[in-house]
């Protein structure tokens, strides 16, 4: 079985850069969040996956405060962030979040990256939801 650090970097390239020091902290920092019990055998690639996804996002505020080579515009750090609407100058640009329409999904996060959207179809397969219709209770 593939560890989270081997997962992480055959579905995260783009962070080859980045040493496995600073990854298997951020797995560990992760893995709390991620349930052993209810992902069971494939816990490994959703605690690689939820990583990816908290590093990207991570990567890309912090980019867009910072400035610099490579840095996003202060428009895409934004958008990044999950900022709803930016107002520039005389120009306003409006997001197609939730957040206009008052609905904020609680995996709206998740929609910011491709490994936010994979950690939550998997999750979808694996983790039943609870369900109280309300029967039996006093």
């Amino acid at each position: 079985m593939a560890t989270p650090l081997e997962i992480f970097r055959l579905v995260a390239a783009e962070f080859a850069a980045v040493s496995d020091e600073t990854v298997n902290v951020w797995l560990e920092l992760t893995a709390p969040i991620v349930s052993r019990k209810r992902f069971g055998r494939v816990y490994n690639q959703a605690l690689a996956l939820l990583t990816a996804h908290r590093m990207k996002t991570a990567e890309l505020v912090s980019a867009g405060q910072a400035g610099g080579e490579g840095a996003l515009s202060e428009l895409e750090a934004y958008k990044a962030a999950g900022v709803a609407s930016y107002t520039s100058g005389g120009e306003s640009v409006s997001f197609g979040s939730a957040a206009l329409s008052g609905v904020v999904s609680p995996d709206a996060d998740y929609a910011q990256t491709a490994y936010g959207t994979q950690y939550v179809a998997l999750r979808n397969l694996y983790v039943i939801p609870i369900i109280n219709s309300g029967e039996g209770v006093c």
